[in-house]
């Protein structure tokens, strides 16, 4: 049974009080279990061990899915994460997603709002963190663009469409591009059939959910944070990992 760990993750840029890195897939980023399952918390705790001696912490600002990579913004110190959550909750923080999603959008670009909840809420779901399109879930706003389509030789049509969150709910950018009809390639809960999520957890990564899903992770990725705060303006950036690039390219 496979199930891979990849914790190479890379430092972007740094501060006095804060660090950015580009979190690989698939990584947790807190730890969830007791089994020891390393995490990117982990790996932050042991680079910033001098900080935290000195009293300081690892305030991850920004958490992205198992499987998804990309930039995080870290809190070195208390204060520095009272002023990122701060500048979360004013919206002064922006984030852009890329995800590869399956078949052609008829539309270039896309302001969907689309309220979501958990689905168990309001029907019958096999997975308790399914969320779903629903009146009456929270509000919830994803700003689309296409920016290519592909023809891939085993997978046909494919987008890469950049996403811009303007709410935070769970899982919003994949259930709003699944209910366009256009899920992520690989997502495992809201593509092709949520039986592949509850057979990985039997599982592991098999051929069989190989055939079912191509990508043996989701192919989205956090590829822009910008931040104004009082220590200025801050724009980090990401580039598209080279797996989900080769899907664009026919690999």
């Amino acid at each position: 049974m496979l199930r891979a760990v990849n914790t190479a993750f890379r430092v972007l840029d740094e501060g006095e009080d804060w660090l950015v890195v580009d979190k690989p897939a698939p990584l947790q980023v807190h730890p969830g279990t007791p089994d020891g399952t390393p995490t990117l918390w982990h790996g932050l705790k042991d680079l910033l061990a001098y900080e935290i001696a000195n009293g300081g912490q690892v305030g991850i600002i920004n958490r992205l899915d198992r499987e998804t990579s990309g930039v995080v913004l870290v809190a070195k110190t208390h204060e520095a994460a009272r002023r990122f959550g701060i500048a979360m909750q004013e919206r002064r923080i922006h984030k852009a997603y890329l995800a590869i999603v399956r078949g052609w959008p008829d539309w270039e670009q896309k302001e969907l709002n689309a309220p979501i909840l958990r689905q168990g809420e309001v029907a019958e779901s096999a997975i308790w963190v399914r969320q779903t399109v629903h009146p009456d879930g929270a509000a919830c706003r994803t700003d689309f663009r296409v920016l290519r389509r592909v023809e891939h030789p085993r997978a046909g049509r494919l987008s890469l469409v950049e996403a811009l969150p303007l709410t935070g709910r769970m899982h919003q950018i994949r259930v709003h591009l699944a209910h366009l009809g256009h899920p992520v390639l690989g997502d495992k809960i809201y593509g092709p059939d949520e039986r592949c999520y509850l057979d990985f957890i039997d599982t592991g990564w098999t051929p069989d959910l190989e055939h079912r899903l191509l990508s043996s992770r989701q192919a989205l990725h956090s590829h822009l944070l910008s931040l104004e705060d009082a220590g200025g303006q801050h724009r980090w950036e990401a580039p598209l990992p080279a797996g989900l690039a080769a899907w664009l390219e026919g690999a």
